[in-house]
């Protein structure tokens, strides 16, 4: 897949994941690139979320975005602070940028381990060397325990595009988690618009998606717009949330250990922010996944879920559907279980929710809760 216009990006080895795999990405714009951040909400922050936070702070442009993975430089103390203001010293040294503010970091990995800075410094240069086009060397070096790496596109009808990539397996949960998300667009667009926009777009997607219901310290989505071509608002503002929903459902489908991509539709509710309030508990309740990864048809589990969350207003009013087959509405009704719970072996389950109590939807994914999670984070750092 190749870049929009004005990027250009590269992944390579330099030796910071011990399994010897891609672990130092970079992504670099031709000019001064318009951008925006949405980071965790965790009170433990890693220094680069903090320090990009800062750079937001600015309104000031960037041009640079480097990243590292196997190495979270979180909780390091204030030498992980430094470490993390070297890395991008390093890198505008490397580029020949004037200003090492134009650099914003990301670091992902193990939480405690000091960020090997010999292997950074060496490494950085070898990732301005290998600049080039396509998207994909990008992509794989920013990996921890994900299986495949996540990437998208769209391309706009005055021929901007928008790409995605992201990364994210475990330690996923709206407010974020351990997660990056980097869209790259070619559009013409104020900064101010784009901040506008793209905090839109995170609470509709990756503020709607939920593995393990743990938040990390990490995690931040950046948007970067190169101003290339023109392009209408209304058409990037949807682009831009195409491309980041089919990434927050890739992180899903790629949790720890799933097996099943979990989709909460909630509809009719009383405004927006109780319909996705609704869909998250159902798509991030662990009874409901256990029952998902089981090929279990508890309906019950669900309602209590929807009910968690505030969002019952009559539940003589509320329906269910799993799978297409409703269970529920306001009352139990009859079904077949074993065909339903042969139609949840599938690697996509639909869990649909009406409120009927007024004309908002939401939604959320999540997936199933497999022992392979537990096995998974239980040999994480040995």
């Amino acid at each position: 897949m190749r870049l929009p216009h004005g990027f250009r990006a590269a992944g390579v080895r330099a030796g910071i994941k011990p399994s010897g795999k891609p672990d130092l990405a970079l992504v670099v714009g031709d000019r001064p690139l318009a951008w925006a951040l949405a980071s965790t909400t965790n009170l433990v922050k890693a220094p680069c979320v903090t320090r990009n936070r800062a750079r937001a702070a600015s309104l000031q442009s960037v041009q640079a975005l480097v990243v590292n993975a196997g190495n979270a430089n979180c909780a390091n103390g204030d030498e992980g602070v430094w470490d993390n203001e070297d890395f991008a010293a390093a890198t505008a040294g490397a580029l020949s940028l004037p200003r090492v503010q134009d650099v914003l970091t990301a670091s992902t990995g193990v939480i405690g381990h000091k960020l090997p800075m010999e292997r950074v410094r060496e490494g950085v240069p070898l990732a301005v060397a290998a600049l080039g086009d396509e998207v994909e060397p990008f992509a794989e070096a920013i990996l921890t325990t994900d299986l495949v790496p996540k990437t998208t596109e769209v391309r706009l009808n005055g021929g901007a595009r928008v790409v995605g990539v992201a990364k994210g397996s475990g330690m996923i949960h709206p407010n974020l988690a351990t997660m990056f998300a980097f869209v790259l667009t070619d559009a013409i667009v104020e900064q101010a618009e784009l901040r506008a926009i793209w905090a839109r777009v995170v609470r509709r997607t990756f503020n709607q998606v939920t593995v393990d219901g743990d938040t990390s310290t990490n995690d931040m989505a950046i948007v970067l717009a190169s101003g290339h071509l023109h392009a209408h608002t209304e058409e990037l503002a949807g682009a831009l949330e195409w491309v980041a929903g089919e990434l927050a459902r890739a992180i899903a489908r790629d949790g720890e250990g799933a097996t099943t991509l979990i989709t909460v539709e909630v509809r009719r509710g009383r405004d927006e922010g109780e319909a996705m309030a609704a869909a998250r508990s159902v798509a991030g309740s662990s009874l409901v996944k256990a029952a998902v990864h089981g090929r279990d048809p508890n309906w019950g589990r669900v309602l209590s879920a929807v009910g968690q969350s505030g969002a019952v207003a009559d539940l003589s009013a509320v329906s269910v559907r799993l799978q297409g087959t409703t269970v529920y509405q306001g009352r139990p009704l009859e079904f077949d279980a074993a065909a339903l719970s042969q139609a949840m072996r599938s690697p996509d389950v639909r869990i649909e929710v009406d409120l009927a109590a007024g004309d908002a939807d939401g939604h959320a994914w999540g997936c199933d809760l497999s022992a392979d999670y537990v096995k998974i984070n239980a040999l994480y750092t040995t």
